[in-house]
């Protein structure tokens, strides 16, 4: 059995080692890379099929690396071990996993013990452990009065690229009122909209600006978002000229 250690951080992985070793004295072999690209390499040149993976590391992050290795070798189990439990990094990770596949979100504030169990339920036994804050913002952000659905948010990503409303609705095959009432639902839960009385006629905010500098303060979208999302309107915005 062999492990591959994902982390930018050289402590961490030094950490990860170590509680890999205690975990799972199975194991043979475990490799270490300083962030996703070199992941990537060593688990397409070992066919890696153990990987604890980080989320934010500045050459590739995990999230683009995880979906690299994923989409090569679906049945990979994947362990990511983050400091983050924001919305952002959780719908990244729930947009990647394949279907059936055996995960885990641990946060780097969980117990030693809680680490190893979830080391040993990963990879041997192939269950999926979440981390209890982790999980209540995956059933926030699935919920349709307090969190977003996905048609919602991917609308909040786009206009925060700067699209207009009618390329927003070409690029889901919506109507543009369609996207024009969701926007409003937008506002409304990200609590932007403008209330009666308030300099309606002065217009105190740009609503798409707010909205945009609203889901930034509360961490429903972020660099690596973003970062992810343009590569994606890019691609789409290639094959739509050819």
């Amino acid at each position: 059995m062999e492990v591959l250690i994902v982390e930018d951080d050289p402590l961490h992985r030094s950490y990860l080692h170590d509680a890999v070793r205690a975990a799972l004295p199975e194991c043979d072999l475990v490799l270490e890379a300083e962030n996703g690209r070199v992941g990537e390499g060593l688990a397409r040149q070992h066919r890696s099929a153990h990987i604890v993976m980080d989320l934010q590391m500045s050459e590739r992050n995990g999230i683009e690396a995880a979906r690299t290795i994923w989409k090569e070798r679906p049945d990979t189990r994947i362990l990511f071990w983050s400091n983050y439990a924001d919305e952002a990094y959780v719908r990244g990770v729930s947009r990647i996993v394949p279907e059936g596949a055996a995960y885990g979100y641990v946060l780097k504030s969980a117990s030693d013990d809680r680490l190893k169990l979830a080391l040993r339920s990963i990879f041997m036994e192939a269950q999926c452990v979440i981390d209890r804050e982790v999980r209540g913002m995956q059933q926030k952000s699935l919920g349709h009065v307090n969190g977003f659905t996905d048609v919602e948010y991917e609308i909040l990503i786009d206009i925060a690229l700067g699209l207009t409303d009618r390329m927003i609705a070409r690029r889901h095959n919506l109507s543009l009122r369609s996207v024009q009432n969701r926007l409003q639902q937008l506002y409304e839960k990200l609590n932007v909209y403008q209330r009666v009385g308030e300099d309606v006629e002065e217009g105190r905010y740009n609503l798409r600006g707010r909205a945009v500098a609203v889901a930034l303060l509360r961490k429903l979208i972020n660099y690596s978002a973003l970062e992810r999302a343009e590569a994606e309107l890019n691609e789409w915005l290639g094959v739509k000229q050819n």
